[in-house]
């Protein structure tokens, strides 16, 4: 074993346990420290026996078994947690030391903490780590940010544990300044909640209106990870569906209709409304989850609030393939919008963001790898100024084929009183987006009407700002005029 570590970890979770266990079979050696030191011990003399682990009893002996510059990588619970952690680390650390919080951190507290470790004379990394038990163990995704002067430090580690794709390119690259990795994986979250809440409606339809059973769309889902859809979410929706309960029943019938989230995906779009970006099948996604936890009151609901259901008069097959070609199309306008998220955060924050390396990232590892992220990475590599997925001639071609499939199983799921807040959502965006004109001319009278906040005219200059006195009954007097 080697006198030094190349590396430390705080916090042997399920994440950090799998993720030094990678780290050493890259040929690293780790020093290991958990707030609760047993946890050090039985890790040592468990999983870790024989294999070059450091165990270290407090943050002290950490710090003095890693090599300088020392690289000591936190993936303990965001927010308060990682604060302390810091606080405790920087007088044990040196002038160009690195700190690298791992977790699921809000981007404002890395922009915050990175200035802050920054003025100690040491380097910060916050880097998004994607991909679960298994990813960490085999191959993550992972999205570092932070200290510029950081990243050859941690490049090889990092790149060397990460997923790699086919022609062996690692789904990890430097994101950006401060906050930008774990922006980047917020995103990454916020996609994810968009994924599962769209093929979670698909599963509803094919349940309640076609009266199939979850090994029946085992089936379907199995044939659709062989097509377009060719993604984990669908790969282990599929699983998910065949796994039997101890009486040979479906399993996933028997979980109750509650919906738990860690709050990455609110913070995607409370992000979108913060920057003014349309996030709508995010948004929904994470409202969904909201009224999934209104399980008590659904329940009253769906006893005071009656609906005759209308059975399903259609073709099976048809709308099962309908069902396919909605879910692409959705998939394709929530990478949308979480592109659009991100270009609007960039000229915010002053972020230089390789959106194809991106895409490279999120290709291997991650949650949300999936066969069209290659086509993300090709849309940018063609034009690196795309403005949205959509202006993509493939991307617009693609949805443009799926959209009569997606107008119709949306218009059957309405029709049957089927929620379908997601694919609905998703639907609503591409035609507002294709539009020219929207009605916000009305909106903007009324707003003038009631609140003299003034409005543009289609025959002036863009900035050239009106005022109507609508009642006969107002001045002339307008009020300031600004842009949430």
């Amino acid at each position: 074993m080697k006198q030094k570590a190349d590396i430390g970890l705080i916090g042997l979770a399920v994440m950090g346990e799998n993720l030094v266990l990678n780290m050493e079979s890259k040929g690293y050696t780790v020093a290991v420290y958990n707030r609760t030191v047993s946890k050090v011990h039985n890790f040592i003399n468990g999983r870790g026996k024989g294999k070059n682990f450091i165990g270290a009893d407090s943050l002290e002996e950490l710090v003095s078994a890693i090599k300088r510059p020392r690289k000591v990588m936190m993936l303990v619970k965001a927010g308060k947690p990682v604060d302390d952690f810091i606080e405790r680390l920087i007088p044990l650390l040196e002038p160009g030391d690195i700190i690298i919080d791992g977790g699921n951190s809000h981007f404002p507290d890395t922009i915050r903490r990175t200035a802050y470790v920054e003025s100690k004379g040491l380097l910060y990394v916050g880097t998004g780590v994607s991909g679960g038990e298994e990813g960490a163990l085999l191959g993550p995704s992972m999205m570092p940010g932070g200290s510029p002067d950081a990243w050859p430090h941690v490049k090889e580690i990092f790149q060397a544990v990460s997923a790699k794709v086919d022609d062996g390119s690692p789904c990890c690259d430097w994101v950006g300044e401060n906050g930008a990795g774990h922006f980047v994986k917020m995103v990454h979250n916020g996609i994810e909640y968009g994924d599962m809440q769209i093929i979670n409606e698909a599963y509803h339809l094919m349940k309640e209106l076609l009266g199939m059973d979850a090994f029946e769309q085992h089936e379907v889902f199995k044939r659709w990870n062989k097509g377009v859809l060719d993604s984990y979410l669908i790969e282990i929706t599929a699983d998910i569906l065949a796994y039997k309960d101890e009486d040979g029943s479906p399993l996933v019938e028997k979980i109750l209709d509650t919906a738990g989230q860690k709050g990455t995906g609110k913070w995607t779009a409370v992000t979108a409304l913060d920057l003014g970006i349309p996030l709508t099948l995010i948004g929904e996604s994470v409202f969904s989850r909201c009224l999934s936890a209104q399980k008590d009151l659904r329940v009253k609901a769906s006893k005071a609030i009656k609906v005759a259901k209308k059975p399903f008069e259609g073709d099976k097959q048809q709308f099962i393939d309908d069902l396919e070609k909605a879910l692409y199309a959705a998939k394709i306008i929530s990478y949308a919008q979480g592109y659009d998220l991100m270009m609007e955060a960039a000229k915010e924050y002053n972020w230089n963001l390789n959106y194809g390396g991106i895409a490279l990232m999120w290709r291997g590892g991650c949650i949300i790898r999936s066969r069209f992220l290659g086509d993300i990475k090709n849309a940018f590599d063609k034009n690196p100024s795309l403005e949205n997925l959509l202006l993509d001639p493939f991307f617009k071609e693609e949805v443009l084929s799926a959209q009569e499939s997606w107008r119709r199983v949306c218009a059957t799921a309405l029709m049957h009183g089927v929620p379908v807040p997601a694919l609905t959502a998703a639907l609503t965006y591409f035609d507002g987006f294709r539009n020219e004109r929207l009605p916000a001319n009305l909106l903007q009278a009324q707003r003038d009407y009631f609140g003299a906040h003034m409005y543009e005219r289609v025959d002036a200059p863009r900035g050239e700002y009106f005022h109507t006195d609508w009642t006969g009954r107002g001045g002339s007097t307008a009020s300031t005029m600004y842009d949430v």
